[in-house]
């Protein structure tokens, strides 16, 4: 898969079959409009395209908002290229780009760099100086400059319309098996492991504590029942999100226990799949309270996780 950084004059593409928009999370509605453009591409022996943004529209038009990720720009690229997307054009978003007209920016963009033959975007969708060009107005316009739209319907599943909010709220409010369905898949969580205290190996549980990036959705505090990905191999695991308040709240921490194994993660690269909420965050009276909460913890995740597992495999 090619990834061109802003949009380039003169590029040779067959037949170019665009969508564009943030694609956060990759949600089964994504997922639905990424088959359709690759799906319409091979038909015409064409060049499927996304273009997305960079930074992300709201983090230019409204900094003071608190907008957290579903994923980050590398598994963004990953779920591209895993939906046979040919290429991903990344657009600079600033306020130059912001301010450019409607047409503007489907003359400079679409027409002239890109040299569209067909775009399908949702029925809301929105372009231009202060959002101002309608899918009408796209229509229209692609009329105009020899282009085809396709307005597309949004998905709809377990009572609303899919979409990157629900899912954030969801997983926000702890309901991380309903963000599940929704995504198509668990929501999970990547980063480095760290250096901790070392005390869950005094507590006879020991951990891998996760950096987590600041901008990333996480799950609100407590005990989770999670699926590591490291190295190309699942665990089941048992997860801990929050600040610590037996030793003294201090930063909040992911930290993550892996089931009947004991690796050094040190430096390790690792994905954390939230399967399923176990508790809150609870302060103990001491160490060996907290301790004994854990065992508890462990044995309620791995009955959770082997149940879960059985009715994957049926």
């Amino acid at each position: 898969m090619k990834v061109t950084r802003g949009y380039q004059g003169g590029a040779v593409r067959s037949y170019p079959v665009a969508t564009i928009g943030n694609f956060d999370g990759h949600h089964v509605g994504h997922r639905a409009l990424l088959q359709t453009v690759v799906d319409t591409a091979r038909n015409q022996h064409g060049t499927a395209l996304v273009l997305t943004f960079d930074p992300h529209p709201v983090k230019i038009l409204a900094p003071q908002v608190d907008l957290r990720f579903l994923t980050s720009p590398e598994e963004k690229l990953d779920r591209f290229r895993d939906a046979g997307i040919d290429e991903v054009v990344l657009l600079e978003f600033d306020r130059v780009f912001a301010a450019l007209p409607p047409e503007t920016f489907v003359d400079q963009v679409l027409c002239r760099a890109l040299k569209l033959k067909e775009i399908f975007v949702g029925q809301h969708f929105a372009f231009g100086h202060k959002r101002a060009g309608t899918i009408s107005d796209l229509a229209l316009l692609g009329g105009q400059y020899g282009f085809a739209v396709h307005p597309v319907a949004p998905v709809e599943a377990h009572g609303g319309i899919v979409s990157s909010t629900r899912i954030r709220q969801l997983i926000q409010a702890g309901d991380v098996s309903q963000a599940a369905h929704l995504l198509g898949r668990r929501y999970a969580v990547t980063g480095e492991v760290a250096p901790g205290a070392q005390r869950g190996q005094a507590l006879g549980c020991r951990t891998a504590n996760l950096c987590v990036p600041p901008d990333r959705v996480v799950p609100p505090d407590g005990v989770y029942a999670t699926v590591t990905v490291w190295n190309r191999r699942r665990y089941d695991s048992v997860s801990y999100i929050g600040t610590r308040p037996t030793f003294d709240a201090g930063k909040r921490v992911l930290e993550v226990h892996l089931l009947d194994q004991d690796q050094d993660l040190y430096g390790q690269s690792i994905a954390v799949e939230f399967v399923q909420p176990l508790r809150g965050d609870i302060q103990f009276a001491d160490a060996d309270a907290l301790s004994r909460q854990i065992a508890l913890d462990v044995e309620s995740a791995r009955t959770l996780l082997r149940k879960d597992h059985e009715v994957v495999n049926e």
